[in-house]
């Protein structure tokens, strides 16, 4: 059903049993975040925050916690999305079927955004920054920040909705040298349409309006994260996905969503920027304090009865992974429609989503050479790191499937989603001489401090293709035992190496004295360099978060045997990757324990 505000949606959780009211006061200063994670953790039900210190509104979290709970919300527009998602990435379908097309054009009215709605709900009342939940959700953050919030711009050239970026960049409300009710903090990041809005602004000597909206109907939070083709609005999509058209109007010359719950209006000013950050980020670390454009403050206003919506990011998988999960479901085929060649795209949630890209591509170039290498999944690994988002990508491991004969009993099933498997088959193939591409000096997601400096770092393609090369080791070579460095198997082929008992700098000597023959022949592919090696490999989760989030492959990648020819980087034996916290790196998140012995005790009262 389509939900006309956040609290109608609540209520509809509510009545089936997915809504936790959380009675008790309780304290926006880490205390609803570690409460939120807890029940997240649990893949608890969405929470109600009855009574906010310090705030006289309440505050809702965890509502897109699991897809299932999403596909609730949506359940009954998320198949015309679909259907009209897939005529976007083919318009011959709506002449393949006619009649089913028909049925997809009342949910494409809803895409129309409606400036002349009859109620305004959210201009009820005028309040202050100070007035709102304050939250800060991890010890070493800089202060409280909004983290679903809607910010929306439009383009000072061809000004109105049509135009217009909604994204969710988080927004600081507190702390550091920001004058409260005065000024806050916008950050965004590399690739994001608002960047594009702001350097126009910029061009023009004008100041870039912004409306931050904050809760509303929930379609309104998926809208603001959708990667959406070049072109189309989140205002439509966001329409169609209500089931309800975006209400909007405008105030004081700043854009209003009349359904939200909050809006904060303001302007970003050229060249006007303060330190934003720390804020615990959902790589599982804090993103640190830099400069990021200074947001003055208009007005603020709030519906009546108003309910503050919010998530808490941190080592992944996190509620932010739901969404992701959302949006694949919808766009199911899209971007492997838009890259032609390109079968399978997955960004590893458990690594951060931009550390770590696995692909399935095809091989269709040279079907007449008997000797198998990579051709046309390197064009297709190229067409990936040029494509929005994607292009944030730090590792992208590409594949194609082996052609076989329809009688061949030996075909073997790619996902790109069984991360073990997808490595295991690649590494089967590699060639580490020939199939390492390195993309250095470059932009990297500004999150990741694996580089040395913010949004700067380098990028590695592994494109492997062709006949198996090596059968991957299942035990710990006694060669590599022996050189007494705790070494774990994390899969087959993969094996940790503890840093912490020998000096990284000696083990590598060691493990070059090895040789590639000896290591090759033992089934050895790859090995990875940390402080606690067991941990390491006692969970599969644990290898994809370390390993991506901490290495810089220019710098932290080296091989048996390596050499450069023709600056061509490859080695003859298995590959090393130091995964290895440096001291440029930012600090993970942890927990507070003060903090979770007082969720101990709330929690307590509702059997978590």
């Amino acid at each position: 059903m389509g939900y006309s505000n956040l609290e109608a949606c609540l209520l509809d959780l509510e009545r089936t049993g997915q809504l936790l009211r959380i009675k008790e006061e309780v304290d926006p200063h880490l205390e609803m975040a570690a409460i939120h994670l807890r029940i997240f953790e649990q893949k608890g039900p969405a929470i109600l925050f009855e009574k906010v210190k310090g705030s006289k509104f309440r505050a809702a979290s965890n509502i897109f916690g699991t897809l299932k709970r999403s596909e609730f919300i949506f359940r009954d527009t998320l198949p015309k999305v679909k259907q009209l998602i897939d005529i976007k990435i083919d318009p011959t379908a709506a002449l393949k079927n006619p009649i089913k097309t028909l049925g997809a054009l009342p949910a494409a009215v809803n895409a129309l955004p409606n400036g002349m709605p009859f109620t305004k709900p959210v201009l009820f009342e005028e309040i202050l920054i100070s007035d709102l939940p304050l939250i800060q959700h991890w010890p070493m953050d800089g202060g409280a920040f909004v983290t679903l919030p809607q910010v929306y711009t439009e383009d000072a050239y061809k000004p109105g909705i049509a135009n217009a970026n909604l994204g969710m960049y988080r927004i600081q409300l507190s702390g550091n040298d920001y004058i409260l009710n005065k000024e806050i903090g916008l950050h965004y990041q590399l690739h994001r349409g608002i960047g594009v809005h702001q350097t126009k602004a910029n061009n023009k000597g004008l100041p870039l309006k912004v409306s931050v909206f904050v809760g509303g109907p929930p379609a309104h939070s998926v809208a603001a994260v959708m990667p959406l083709p070049e072109g189309m609005s989140e205002m439509n999509f966001a329409g169609v996905l209500a089931g309800k058209r975006f209400n909007y109007t405008y105030v004081d010359g700043y854009c209003v969503s009349t359904d939200a719950d909050f809006v904060i209006t303001g302007e970003v000013y050229p060249n006007e920027n303060k330190p934003e950050g720390p804020f615990g980020d959902h790589l599982g670390y804090y993103s640190l304090q830099h400069d990021f454009p200074l947001m003055k403050v208009h007005k603020v206003y709030a519906r009546k009865n108003a309910i503050w919506a919010f998530t808490v990011v941190g080592r992944p998988p996190q509620e932010d992974t739901s969404f992701g999960q959302l949006i694949h479901a919808m766009t199911g085929a899209a971007i492997s429609n838009e890259i032609p060649g390109l079968k399978q795209v997955h960004a590893v949630d458990a690594a951060g989503v931009h550390p770590l890209l696995l692909a399935i591509g095809s091989e269709r170039y040279t079907p007449y050479l008997q000797t198998k290498k990579p051709a046309e999944i390197l064009t297709i690994a190229n067409h990936i790191l040029g494509t929005g988002q994607l292009s944030l990508a730090k590792f992208l491991w590409i594949t194609a499937p082996e052609e076989k004969s329809k009688d061949s009993k030996s075909n073997i099933e790619l996902d790109t989603h069984n991360e073990a498997a997808f490595f295991k088959y690649i590494l089967e193939r590699m060639d580490f001489s020939r199939d390492l591409h390195f993309y250095t000096n470059t932009t990297i997601d500004t999150l990741d401090y694996s580089g040395e400096n913010l949004n700067s770092g380098s990028k590695l393609v592994l494109a492997a293709y062709g006949a198996v090369k090596r059968i991957l080791t299942t035990q710990i070579p006694d060669a590599i035992q022996n050189l007494n460095s705790d070494a774990y198997l994390i899969m087959p082929g993969v094996i940790a190496l503890n840093t912490a008992k020998m000096n990284i700098n000696l083990l590598q000597t060691l493990l070059n004295g090895l040789g590639t023959e000896l290591l090759e022949n033992l089934g050895v592919a790859m090995l990875v360099l940390t402080e606690d090696s067991a941990w390491m490999a006692s969970d599969m989760q644990n290898f994809l978060w370390a390993t991506f989030t901490r290495a810089n492959p220019s710098h932290d990648i080296d091989g048996i045997d390596a050499f450069v020819d023709h600056k061509h980087w490859g080695c003859k034996g298995p590959l090393i990757i130091d995964a290895t916290i440096k001291k440029h790196h930012a600090p993970p998140v942890v927990k507070d324990a003060a903090v979770e012995k007082r969720v101990d005790a709330i929690l307590a009262n509702y059997g978590y």
